[in-house]
């Protein structure tokens, strides 16, 4: 079992750029190795979990970096990112910017999630378009994927979902806007360059 972790972790390393951080990653996998060969199981396994952390906190960096700049008239906020383990609610990697229209109220929010099971729901609405139609969305194509859309034009709210790669949830949402404002943010999103991030 432990070494099935050490090689899960392993593995999400190498698809990882060399940066600094990757030597914390390196000397957290090290220490549980030789915890482990001191028959230290709970210490091993807490290094693991701690290396797995990182790396996870590495990916929701990358997708940082897939989050659009603000578009013309529009003012974001910075990038955040969030990771979680698998003790809390299944897992996952995000990252997320906000965005609020110049001089009126207006905001969207875009959001990045993988490694996820929130992901599932999603998947089910794709793969099933009555599902989506009974909650009152629509499937659209945008950027060259399809999507659902849940707009309200009178409430000027809504948001737009997609999946990339079956394993990557793209969440546009915003509040006192237009439909295009969201698919415009949609639009400047690089979903050829996410499908291929690891």
């Amino acid at each position: 079992m432990h070494r099935i972790l050490i090689g899960t972790v392993l593995a999400l390393l190498v698809s990882l750029p060399i940066i600094v951080q990757a030597d914390e990653v390196l000397d957290a996998i090290e220490e549980a190795v030789t915890l482990y060969k001191q028959g230290d199981y709970t210490g091993a396994a807490g290094n693991l979990d701690y290396a797995a952390q990182l790396v996870r906190q590495q990916r929701g960096g990358q997708l940082e970096s897939f989050l659009p700049e603000a578009l013309s008239g529009w003012t974001a906020s910075d990038p955040q990112s969030t990771s979680m383990g698998a003790a809390f609610m299944g897992g996952g990697v995000s990252a997320e910017r906000n965005y609020r229209k110049d001089g009126a109220n207006g905001r969207v929010t875009v959001t990045i999630l993988t490694d996820s099971p929130m992901l599932q729901p999603m998947m089910m609405m794709f793969s099933n378009p009555m599902i989506a139609a009974s909650s009152g969305a629509k499937l659209e194509t945008h950027a060259g994927q399809r999507s659902i859309v849940n707009f309200s034009p009178n409430e000027r709210r809504g948001e737009i979902n997609l999946v990339v790669d079956n394993r990557i949830l793209v969440t546009i949402k915003g509040q006192h806007v237009e439909k295009d404002d969201l698919t415009a943010y949609l639009e400047a999103i690089d979903f050829q360059g996410l499908a291929q991030r690891q």
